[in-house]
């Protein structure tokens, strides 16, 4: 059998066109010099970051109500401004954290733009779960830690300190604890998103994942000794125990894409 004049006179280049996935392909691609390229960098972070001041500015103005929700979970305890303007410095922090926090969908977006026009229609379709997921689970890290976590860990340290001292505490070193543990467990959240991308890429598979379990409970120990500014037990097995189920849901999030 002899093939046909078609294939024999297709060139290596037209069966590479022909055989290329349409997702793999980067749509209205075009080359842009490098100057270009660093003018548009230069154009996102301005932007990024005026929106990171116009955040903060607002949280300022509004810092009031944000320290006071941030002293609920410190039920009893009174709180003392230990050297001249340290409420103002506080103040600063919360503002900070805050506005970071408040622009930075915002700043998520300038990134996504700047990087958009070089990623395939595939890595595209892929973009808004990431984003979406990551975002959710953020939130979910804020709540877990403000509903749990910061309240697991002062109710220790007022009941072991009980009927032996009396509970006054730096406002400035209390924000510090709050502000850590807050931001430092919706990173932690942020594994199953990393597991995701990774199984994506083909780099990890989920049966892999699944193998390394005793690794990850270990890791998990660790993460919770190093990510929680207190030294109780409570706080750092709570903080373990999720990130060892956010890792298992991570896992079966690559089982059901099929990696």
């Amino acid at each position: 059998m002899t093939a046909s004049p078609e294939l024999d006179a297709a060139s290596p280049t037209d069966l590479d066109a022909v055989e290329k996935d349409p997702l793999d392909e980067i749509p209205d691609e075009l080359e842009m010099p490098l100057f270009d390229h660093l003018e548009e960098l230069r154009r996102r972070i301005f932007y990024s970051l005026a929106a990171l001041a116009v955040g903060m500015v607002g949280c300022f103005l509004a810092v009031k109500p944000i320290v006071q929700l941030l002293e609920i979970p410190a039920t009893g305890v009174k709180f003392l401004q230990l050297a001249p303007g340290e409420y103002f410095f506080v103040s600063l922090k919360v503002a900070g954290y805050s506005g970071l926090l408040v622009s930075s969908p915002f700043i998520l977006y300038q990134i996504i733009q700047f990087v958009l026009p070089g990623l395939t229609r595939r890595e595209r379709r892929a973009i808004g779960p990431v984003v979406l997921g990551s975002s959710v689970l953020f939130v979910a890290g804020l709540v877990f830690a403000y509903l749990a976590l910061i309240p697991a860990a002062l109710n220790f340290f007022v009941s072991y300190g009980s009927g032996v001292v009396e509970q006054q505490w730096s406002i400035d070193r209390y924000f510090e604890f709050v502000l850590l543990l807050l931001f430092s467990t919706g990173l932690a959240f942020q594994i199953p998103v990393v597991q995701g991308l990774l199984g994506l890429l083909g780099i990890v598979t989920s049966r892999q994942m699944l193998s390394g379990w005793r690794y990850m409970v270990l890791a998990a120990v660790l993460l919770g000794a190093i990510l929680t500014p207190s030294t109780d037990p409570l706080t750092q097995s709570l903080l373990a125990g999720a990130v060892v189920g956010l890792y298992l849901a991570g896992t079966g999030l690559v089982k059901l894409l099929g990696r």
